[in-house]
């Protein structure tokens, strides 16, 4: 069974294909498979969620107080680390119990029904929403847009269901920009040598079935900062050096912005490089996009992207460029309690070259913005750091 004469793999497309048996061509049309998986997939969802409301009826006629048992999406002790995946959920991970009978959970109870049954009227109808779609439809029971966006996260971990299977979105907050052409669904085609917002988690999803994917470039460069992100732009780097594609989560990224850095890994095959504050919140940003967070373990497979590479600014650059001293800013006790932390974390056992870095901004006590390189001339980020990173392998 060949794919193609000559191990030549067939362009695809999200309606047909053509595979080859014994070198003669066959056409499959995929559009009832996705119609199948797509129901089924729905059907899944429709089941699980009938499932918990099918305990709390039973609860009631046993006049017992209904409760939801959610994983606890907090602890470090819920998590385990694979150095292939990131940081997972366990099994066996602890509890937490929402008592429809106890002052102090019975609320949420009811902002976890709500939402719920908000949830199963949109995969019934295949209809999708955005959370703050949600939070508008009762901002008086819900009181803050924070609590919707917990409750989508609990309820996803709580059935083992990605996000975008239960129909709800989040706005996008990135940027992405550089060598990258597709086709959205309604095919508009988005050009992204022109800075673009992320697309939402839905199509993002689709992006890796899609042949309309065009891209020349050599590597990603994720950005800590918009503002960084834009002065790139403004120098036009994504051409200038070689070919590449940047992207911005605008600090801490949202889902959006991880699930599209790990499509661009996963479609391209490309390296994926990071460029922080040398400080230990741009240190954890850029492990968030490496190795996941806590809260989001339970969808790790989906939002890691293992081969990050550390680009800048590291804290040794800080001496070996001899940045001036009154652009270098003193660590505060929150941002060494912050780096004690992270030095702790299990993924730092497999990166000592990190591991060294950290330890030597703790030694040092003072942290660096990615804006300090301008104190030694301008354009010094754009036209020697970056490109002279990238030329002789300045990452770890």
């Amino acid at each position: 069974f060949d794919f193609a004469p000559n191990n030549v793999i067939p362009r695809a497309s999200l309606l047909s294909v053509n595979i080859y048996l014994y070198g003669r061509p066959i056409h499959i049309n995929l559009i009832p498979l996705l119609i199948w998986s797509f129901l089924m997939f729905s059907q899944e969802v429709l089941i699980l969620i009938e499932k918990v409301i099918l305990e709390i009826v039973t609860s009631l006629s046993k006049d017992e107080a209904p409760v939801l048992v959610l994983p606890n999406r907090s602890s470090w002790a819920n998590v385990s680390f694979d150095n292939a995946v990131g940081l997972q959920m366990t099994s066996g991970s602890s509890v937490t119990t929402v008592r429809s009978n106890c002052s102090s959970s019975v609320t949420k109870f009811g902002h976890i029904l709500k939402v719920l049954s908000t949830i199963y009227k949109l995969v019934q109808s295949n209809v999708y929403a955005t959370k703050r779609d949600i939070y508008y439809n009762d901002t008086q029971l819900f009181g803050s847009q924070r609590t919707v966006d917990s409750i989508v996260d609990d309820i996803s971990c709580m059935l083992k269901v990605p996000r975008r299977r239960l129909h709800v979105l989040a706005t996008s907050k990135g940027f992405i920009s550089g060598d990258l052409c597709y086709l959205e669904e309604d095919s508009t085609k988005v050009d992204c040598h022109s800075n673009s917002t992320i697309p939402s988690v839905m199509f993002v999803f689709t992006l890796t079935c899609s042949p309309d994917i065009v891209s020349s470039a050599k590597f990603v460069l994720i950005v800590e900062k918009d503002a960084t992100f834009q002065k790139l732009l403004d120098y036009d780097f994504c051409t200038k050096l070689c070919p590449c594609i940047m992207i911005t989560g605008k600090g801490v990224p949202d889902v959006n912005s991880r699930l599209m850095v790990r499509k661009l890994w996963d479609t391209l095959h490309i390296p994926i490089f990071a460029l922080v504050d040398a400080d230990p919140y741009g240190i954890e940003i850029m492990c968030i996009y490496k190795y996941g967070s806590v809260a989001m373990s339970f969808e790790a497979h989906s939002l890691t992207v293992p081969s990050v590479m550390w680009l800048g600014l590291l804290p040794s650059d800080l001496h070996r460029l001899r940045v001036p001293e009154d652009a270098l800013i003193p660590l505060t006790q929150r941002d060494q309690n912050k780096l004690t932390s992270l030095l702790k974390r299990p993924y730092l056992a497999c990166q000592p070259a990190w591991q060294r870095e950290m330890e030597m901004m703790q030694r040092s006590k003072v942290k660096a913005e990615i804006q300090s390189l301008a104190s030694i001339a301008p354009d010094f980020l754009s036209r020697v750091y970056l490109p002279n990173k990238l030329r002789y392998g300045g990452w770890i």
